[in-house]
């Protein structure tokens, strides 16, 4: 007996029969609320032609979705850099040896990821205003890399942290024989180890900064909402608009998880290593293994 026969029962005939009738049911019930949706976006004229031609000229690509689309990019890409620096620092912090280290490393990395990220961009972009440090352009642009590097950053380390304490005994141990420092042990062995194993959940992390930038539209960033919406507002088309702007953004998220898939089954073929697939809420961490936490004195978290 297999351990799937014994958590999965195999569905009968007339188990196998109500569930062929519960799909019908609920396709029917899909295609019956799209239907429905379609004649109330009919009757409001949102499926008149020069709603839609509109999401294909020119003007509407060049000064608008492009200009947007990059300011949408670098924000992200920027904040995925500053938030790996970030998680890199503080996850190591974490686990240092050094109590206060630790200490001080735990509070600050709890504390950010406590605090929503539209509230860290509206306190900067506030915050920031009053010293008149940036200019007003380049203020929103700012509050956005911030706030979603001290949260996606505090995220990052709480990662490293998990996937360092998930690692076998052993991979300290030998680091420990040949006389190595504990330190050096952490940093030269199981860092690199670790990062590895959670590569598919970082790059999740990854397209999670890139969504957020879209909050950035509350404190006036130019990005891809933000001009999806100015767009519509003109031409009174927002609907299309805002479905033009999400496409671009499923699109981009698709590539991004399609790239952590490939990405995890390359890493998987080189090293022997576990790879950590990214199945659960972004953020998401393990516990510790007892073993590597006494090796390293790390409290469980």
């Amino acid at each position: 007996m297999t351990s799937t026969s014994v958590l999965f029962d195999v569905p009968g005939p007339k188990a196998r029969a109500r569930t062929r009738i519960f799909n019908v049911v609920a396709l029917l019930l899909l295609v019956a609320g799209f239907a429905y949706v379609m004649m109330v976006m009919n009757r409001q004229g949102q499926l008149e032609a020069d709603k839609w031609t509109s999401l294909f000229s020119g003007n509407l690509w060049a000064n608008y979705i492009l200009p947007a689309l990059w300011k949408t990019l670098s924000a992200a890409l920027i904040s995925v850099v500053t938030s790996v620096a970030f998680g890199l620092f503080f996850g190591l912090a974490r686990l240092s040896p050094n109590k206060a280290v630790r200490a001080f490393g735990t509070v600050v990395v709890e504390f950010f990821r406590a605090v929503p990220v539209l509230i860290m961009m509206i306190f900067f972009w506030l915050f920031l205003g009053k010293l008149n440090l940036f200019t007003p352009s380049q203020l929103p642009f700012i509050a956005v890399v911030l706030g979603l590097t001290l949260y996606n950053g505090s995220v990052i380390a709480e990662l490293l942290r998990s996937g360092v304490q998930q690692l076998p005994k052993g991979q300290g141990e030998a680091g420990l024989a040949i006389g190595l420092t504990p330190w050096k042990v952490l940093t030269l062995i199981l860092v690199p180890q670790a990062l590895t194993a959670m590569m598919p959940s970082l790059l999740s992390q990854f397209v999670v900064i890139l969504k957020d930038t879209a909050l950035g539209y509350i404190i006036s960033y130019p990005e891809l909402l933000a001009a999806a919406r100015r767009f519509g507002s003109g031409e009174g088309n927002i609907l299309q608009m805002l479905l033009l702007a999400a496409l671009i953004f499923v699109v981009i998220n698709f590539a991004l998880t399609l790239f952590a898939e490939w990405l995890a089954k390359y890493m998987s073929s080189r090293s022997d290593v576990e790879i950590k697939h990214a199945d659960g809420v972004p953020g998401e961490v393990d516990e510790a293994r007892p073993k590597t936490e006494l090796m390293f004195k790390i409290p469980k978290h």
